[in-house]
C-alpha cells in the first residue's frame, strides 16, 4: 500500500499543473517549477491581459520568469518514463499480479503464483530481469543479420537495374549494327535484316521478362524485410515484459529469413548476324534451311502425273483415278507431302521452260473443291508464270514481277515465325519477291499448279 501511495505521490509530481497531465518535454523555469514545454510557451506567446507585468508569471508561485530560463528537466523526463513503463506493466490474468518471472519450457510471462500452480510446475523458471538481455541480444542479432540481407538486396536490385540498361543498350547497339550493315546489301538482304530484327525484339522481350521478374523479386523481398525490421525494432523498444511476450515464436518466425538471389543471366544478345556472308553467298545461306520435298498423290488434280519418285509432276491428259476428297478437283494443283509449323524451310523447284505454273505454300486444309482466288486471305503465298501477263505473285490484287532473267531454278524460303514467304531465282542468286508478313497458326505445306505443255521438278538436296 505505501508502495502504491508513493507511486501515486511521484505521479502527482510529475504531472504538469496546466494541462494536469504527464508532463511532455518538461522544463523548469527561474523559481525552480516545472511544465510541459508547450503549455509554459503558450503562456509566453499568450500573457494574461489582466496582469500589470510585463514579464510572465509562473502559473504556481507567481514569480516572472523570461523565456531565455527555461532549462530541459532530464531528470524529470526519466521520472516519467519509469512512470509509463510501470503504467504499462501487464499484470496477471488470473491472479492479478504482476509478471515478474518467465517459463523459459513456455515461453510465457507469468507472476509468483503461477510459478506454483500445476500447469508449470517443473518448468525452467527466471526472474524477468535475468532473461530479458539474453532475449534481447538475440532479437538485435536478427535485426542486425536482416539489415545485412537488406542491404544486400539493395544491391543487388540496383546491380539488376544497371544490368536492364546495360541489356538495353546491347540490344540498341546489336541492332544498330545490323541495320548499318544491311544498308548496303540487295533487295533480298532486306527481308532477312527484318528477320533478324524480328528475332532479337524476341529474344529482349524474353531476357527482359525474366531481368524485370528478378527486379520485382528483390522490390518485394525489400519491402518484407523493412516490415519485419520496423516490427522488430519496435519490439526491441517496448518493456521486458511487452518484449519476452512472444519472443520465441518471434524468433523461430525470423530467424530463418533467406535472401533468395536471383540468377545471373548472360547480357550478349543471342541474335547473330553475319551480313557479309549472306552477301558474299546467298546460296549457302538458303540451303541452310533446305529441305526435301516430295509430292502427295492423294492431293494431286486428275490431269497431274507424278513420276515415280514423286518429284515430277507434269500436266497431261485426265487420268482415270477415283475422287479423293483430300484432292484438288478445280485447279490442277498438289501438295508436298511435308508439313511445316514452325522454323525456317527452303525448298527448290526445277521450272525448265515450261509456260505456264504457281508454286509457294499454303495451309493444310485450303479449299480444293470449289474455285477460289489464290491469295493469302484463302490460304496461298505463291508467285506464277503466267503466258499472257508473265511473272506475278499472288497478292490481292496481283502484283508484277518485272525480272531480269528468266529463273529456270526457284528457291522458296519459308520463316514460320516471322510470318515471311520469300522467293528467289537461284538461277543468278537474287531476290523475287516476299509477301508482307502474316501470322501463321497452322500446317504450311509447298504447294504447286502447273499447266498445259510445263512441268515442275523437285531436285533432292545435295549431301
Amino acid at each position: 500500500m505505501a508502495s502504491a501511495t508513493a507511486f501515486k505521490k511521484m505521479r502527482v509530481e510529475a504531472s504538469c499543473s496546466i494541462c494536469l497531465e504527464l508532463m511532455t518535454e518538461p522544463v523548469s523555469i527561474n523559481c525552480g517549477h516545472s511544465f510541459c514545454r508547450r503549455c509554459i510557451e503558450d503562456i509566453l506567446e499568450n500573457p494574461q491581459e489582466t496582469s500589470s507585468l510585463r514579464e510572465p508569471q509562473c502559473p504556481l508561485c507567481q514569480a516572472p520568469f523570461q523565456r531565455e530560463s527555461l532549462r530541459s528537466n532530464k531528470q524529470l523526463i526519466n521520472i516519467i518514463q519509469t512512470i509509463k513503463e510501470i503504467d504499462s506493466e501487464r499484470l496477471c490474468l488470473e491472479h492479478g499480479e504482476q509478471l515478474r518471472m518467465f517459463c523459459e519450457d513456455d515461453g510465457q510471462l507469468i507472476c509468483l503464483l503461477c510459478e506454483h500452480s500445476p500447469q508449470h510446475r517443473g518448468h525452467r523458471m527466471a526472474l524477468v530481469e535475468d532473461v530479458y538481455p539474453g532475449y534481447k541480444e538475440k532479437l538485435q542479432e536478427i535485426v542486425t543479420k536482416l539489415k545485412a540481407a537488406q542491404d544486400r538486396c539493395k544491391r543487388l536490385k540496383l546491380d539488376k537495374k544497371d544490368e536492364i540498361t546495360q541489356w538495353e543498350e546491347n540490344i540498341e547497339l546489336r541492332r544498330q549494327e545490323i541495320k548499318s550493315e544491311f544498308r548496303n546489301l540487295h533487295n533480298f538482304l532486306d527481308e532477312e535484316e527484318r528477320a533478324y530484327l524480328w528475332r532479337l525484339e524476341k529474344e529482349k522481350e524474353r531476357l527482359m521478362a525474366r531481368l524485370l521478374e528478378g527486379e520485382a523479386s528483390l522490390v518485394k523481398k525489400t519491402f518484407e524485410l523493412e516490415s519485419l525490421i520496423l516490427e522488430l525494432e519496435k519490439k526491441c523498444q517496448k518493456s521486458a515484459q511487452n518484449l519476452l511476450q512472444g519472443v520465441k515464436d518471434t524468433l523461430k518466425r525470423h530467424s530463418d529469413v533467406k535472401l533468395e538471389i536471383p540468377e545471373v543471366l548472360s547480357l550478349d544478345p543471342q541474335t547473330v548476324c553475319n551480313v557479309s556472308e549472306l552477301y558474299c553467298d546467298v546460296r549457302k545461306m538458303l540451303k541452310r534451311y533446305q529441305v526435301s520435298v516430295t509430292l502427295d498423290p492423294d492431293t494431286a488434280h486428275r490431269e497431274l502425273i507424278l513420276s515415280e519418285e514423286r518429284r515430277r509432276v507434269t500436266r497431261g491428259s485426265p487420268q482415270e483415278k477415283h475422287f479423293c476428297l483430300g484432292g484438288f478437283y478445280v485447279f490442277a494443283c498438289v501438295l508436298g507431302c511435308e508439313g511445316f509449323t514452325s522454323g525456317r524451310h527452303y525448298f527448290e523447284v526445277d521450272v525448265g521452260v515450261g509456260s505456264g505454273w504457281d508454286l509457294g505454300v499454303c495451309w493444310k486444309n485450303v479449299q480444293k473443291i470449289w474455285d477460289i482466288n489464290l491469295e493469302p486471305q484463302s490460304g496461298f503465298w505463291a508467285i506464277r508464270l503466267c503466258h499472257k501477263k508473265g511473272y506475278m505473285a499472288l497478292t490481292s490484287p496481283p502484283t508484277s514481277l518485272i525480272l531480269k532473267e528468266r529463273p529456270r531454278l526457284v528457291g522458296v524460303l519459308l520463316d514460320y515465325e516471322a510470318g515471311l514467304v520469300s522467293f528467289y531465282n537461284m538461277t543468278t542468286g537474287s531476290h523475287i519477291f516476299t509477301f508482307p508478313r502474316a501470322s501463321f497458326s497452322g500446317t504450311l505445306r509447298p504447294y504447286f499448279q502447273v499447266n498445259h505443255c510445263s512441268s515442275l521438278f523437285l531436285p533432292p538436296p545435295l549431301q
